[in-house]
Order: C-alpha cells, then sequence, then structure tokens
C-alpha cells in the first residue's frame, strides 16, 4: 500500500519535541540583527538633512539593501539545501558587523550605498540558514517555530526606531558604531546554535532519517500556489515600505509633529507587527494557514483605505491594527510553501524571505520617486488598495491543516486514491 508522499515531512516522530532554547536563541539573534538592520530607515531623517538627499536618494540606499539581499538569499538557500553550513550564520552577521561601521562612518553617499549591501549581504546569509534551524527544533510545530524566530526580528524592527530616537538622533551618526557590540553578541549566539545544528545534522545522518523531496501535488498545481504566494508576498511588503520608510515624513507632512513623536508611532506599528507574526504562526498550526492568509492579507483592506483619512488620534490605533493583521500572513505563507515545496527548506525560505527584501526595497524607491512627484499623502491613498489582491488566495490548493501531533497530516487530493488501492 502506498502512503502520501508528504505525510512524514508534516508529521512529526513521536519522540520529538520543540527545542525551544534553540528556538530562542535563534529568535534573539533575529531580534539583534534585524534591530541593527532597522536602524537605517530610523536614521533616514538624519541622512537626509546629514548629505542633503531627495526621498528618490533615500529610496535608492534601501533599494540598495534590499536588492542585495533579494537576490543572494535564494542562492544561498539552494546552496545550503545541497551543503548545509552551520557556522556560516556567524559569518553572516560579521558581514552585517562591517556594513553597521561603515554606515557610522561615511563620508559620502557612495559610501552609504556600500553599508547598506553590506548590512544586505549579512541578511542574505543569515535569514535561509536560521529559517532552517527553526523548522529542525520545531519538533513538528512548524508555524509556531517560524512564528517565535520572525517575531524576533520584527521585535527588533521595532526597536530600532525606538534606540535611533533615543540614541543615534541625540548624539549623531557616529554613535551607530556602539550597535556594533549587539553585532558581536550575536555572533557568539550564533556560533553556539551553529555548534547544536552541526551536532542535530550528525545524528539524522547517523539514525538514516533523512527529509523526503517528493511532491505531494502536480508540479502544475505546486507552481500556480506558489506564483500565488509570491503575489500576495508582493502586496504584503510593497505596503509594508510605505510605512517602514514613509510613515515619519508622512506624519510629520500632515500632522506637523516631530520627529521623535513620528518614531513613536512606527515604534507602534513595529510593536504590532511583532505581535501579529507570533499569533500567525500559531494559529496556522491550529485552524490551517490559507484562513490565516485570507483575513491577514484580504482582512487588512479596510483599514488601509481609511488610513491617510483620519486625523492623527486616530492614525496611531489603525497602523496598530494594519501591522497586527497584515503581519500574522508571512508565517502562514513561508511554511505553506515549504509544504508545497518538501525537502527544499532552504530554498523556499532563501526565496520568500529575498522577494520579501526585494519588494520592500523596490517599494521603497518607487513609493519615493512617488512621493516626489505627488506628495507623500498621495503614496498612501494609491497604497491602500494593494492588500485587494489578497483575493487571489482563492487559487491556493486546500492541504488541510497545519502540521502538529494532534493534526491529521497533510494529504494531496490524488494520494488519497493511492492509499485506498494496495
Amino acid at each position: 500500500m502506498q502512503t502520501s508522499p508528504s505525510t512524514s515531512d508534516v508529521r512529526p516522530l513521536s519522540n520529538e519535541r520543540t527545542a525551544f532554547k534553540v528556538l530562542g536563541a535563534i529568535g534573539f539573534s533575529h531580534l539583534l540583527n534585524d534591530m541593527i538592520q532597522s536602524l537605517l530607515p530610523a536614521i533616514y531623517p538624519l541622512l537626509k538633512s546629514s548629505f542633503s538627499l531627495s526621498f528618490t536618494q533615500i529610496g535608492l540606499i534601501t533599494l540598495t539593501f534590499q536588492i542585495t539581499a533579494s537576490l543572494l538569499q535564494p542562492m544561498v538557500g539552494l546552496y545550503t539545501d545541497r551543503h548545509p553550513k552551520p557556522y556560516s550564520l556567524s559569518i553572516g552577521m560579521g558581514c552585517t558587523l562591517t556594513g553597521l561601521i561603515i554606515l557610522a562612518f561615511a563620508p559620502g553617499y557612495g559610501i552609504l550605498l556600500l553599508a547598506a549591501a553590506m548590512v544586505g549581504t549579512g541578511s542574505s546569509i543569515f535569514h535561509p540558514e536560521s529559517s532552517r534551524v527553526a523548522r529542525m527544533a520545531s519538533g513538528g510545530r512548524y508555524g509556531l517555530a517560524q512564528s517565535i524566530f520572525q517575531v524576533g526580528g520584527n521585535a527588533g524592527s521595532a526597536a530600532g526606531p525606538l534606540l535611533a530616537a533615543l540614541i543615534i538622533l541625540p548624539n549623531g551618526r557616529k554613535s551607530i558604531a556602539w550597535f556594533s557590540l549587539a553585532a558581536l553578541l550575536a555572533m557568539t549566539v550564533l556560533w553556539q546554535v551553529g555548534g547544536w545544528y552541526k551536532r542535530k545534522q550528525s545524528g539524522t545522518k547517523r539514525s538514516g532519517k533523512t527529509q523526503p523531496s517528493q511532491q505531494a501535488f502536480p508540479s502544475r498545481t505546486v507552481i500556480g500556489a506558489v506564483l500565488v504566494l509570491l503575489v500576495l508576498i508582493f502586496s504584503k511588503f510593497f505596503y509594508l515600505a510605505s510605512i517602514n520608510s514613509y510613515l515619519i515624513f508622512f506624519l510629520i507632512s500632515k500632522f506637523h509633529i516631530s520627529v521623535q513623536s513620528a518614531q513613536m508611532h512606527l515604534f507602534v506599528f513595529a510593536s504590532a507587527v511583532a505581535l501579529g507574526t507570533l499569533l500567525g504562526g500559531h494559529i496556522g498550526d491550529r485552524i490551517g494557514r490559507k484562513r490565516v492568509i485570507w483575513v491577514s492579507i484580504l482582512g487588512v483592506a479596510p483599514f488601509t483605505m481609511i488610513l491617510p483619512y483620519v486625523s492623527l488620534a486616530w492614525t496611531g490605533p489603525l497602523t496598530f491594527i494594519i501591522g497586527l493583521i497584515l503581519a500574522s500572513a508571512f508565517p502562514a505563507i513561508l511554511v505553506f510553501a515549504q509544504e508545497l515545496l518538501p525537502g527544499k527548506v532552504g530554498m523556499v525560505a532563501g526565496l520568500f524571505f529575498g522577494l520579501a527584501f526585494g519588494m520592500a526595497g523596490i517599494g521603497a524607491a518607487v513609493l519615493g520617486k512617488l512621493a516626489d512627484l505627488q506628495g507623500i499623502e498621495f503614496v498612501y491613498r494609491v497604497c491602500a488598495f494593494l492588500p485587494l489582491l489578497g483575493l487571489l488566495t482563492v487559487f491556493l490548493p486546500d492541504i488541510g491543516r497545519a502540521p502538529c501531533e494532534k493534526c491529521a497530516p497533510i494529504v494531496a487530493p490524488n494520494a488519497v486514491a493511492e492509499q485506498t488501492n494496495p
């Protein structure tokens, strides 16, 4: 009797347990990594005044960072699927450290672009392998594991603007160098995680357990589903680019508040993103990832549409709701794709993290140019319609609930017949 090719991939062994210490370590490292990276957009007002930059030049800084990460991540993930490199996590953080130091002392715009590229390179090395570590440590609770990993990054993204407002803006750009201590701490933690990764890998080889590479769905279904997921990533991160890169300028332009006050609004939004990420993965493990994707992408549309027209008092609560709902999609999307393509964890993580960064970078550049031409408020009126692309979720296959010990395994439609026939 034949069994579904995806069953062993999505249903954990009975003796597997979730390695929360490893998830905590990788999530903490993600926090430090993304905290450092979020310093870049948080100090855009400082860079704009120091180097007399236009919105287009600011967008190009983000584009340089995001494209560097975007282009390299899928290649890193594909390579490490075949040749795992446990200690590459620490090496990637070293690239981020180098970019941070360059950013602190850059004498001109060209060197700023180099610093952004170095930080992007570090990100491209860090994310695919750390996502793999999260899945290895999940004990079959893949959505929860990805959420814990990703929420560390979201928390770091939330802390970055706050720390920039408290430390960098009052003390100048050179104070960025102090954050190199955080990068050194992350390198130390990731070296320890690399040791666990290596031991886990050696244990898997000795026991003869390997990740299956068969697909549970026909290739046409998988390709179509992945394309839909990529469009949803475009919708999510293009809109997030409008918030992360330009919310400060939008609030200053429309409500004439101080830079520090605008930074606090960005911190509130980033905090909501962190909370939404954590909830999205856990809920997806319980009710199914497709339902989470429906609510997260399409359900946020009413709030994005009214955001450009409300008062300052309503802007804070609305941005919190938008961040909370929209962020819950990414863990569900990533694990959904990994279940469609078992055995390609690194490539999927690299592709989707890379596309996320790429869309954010392209979005920052395009929206910066649009802001120069039409004004920053016009940007938010246009971006309000992006979540409507969530309607494409209807074309995703139904693969059942997410994997956990209490959940039924995912079985492809064509595998059901095979199971009933000897």
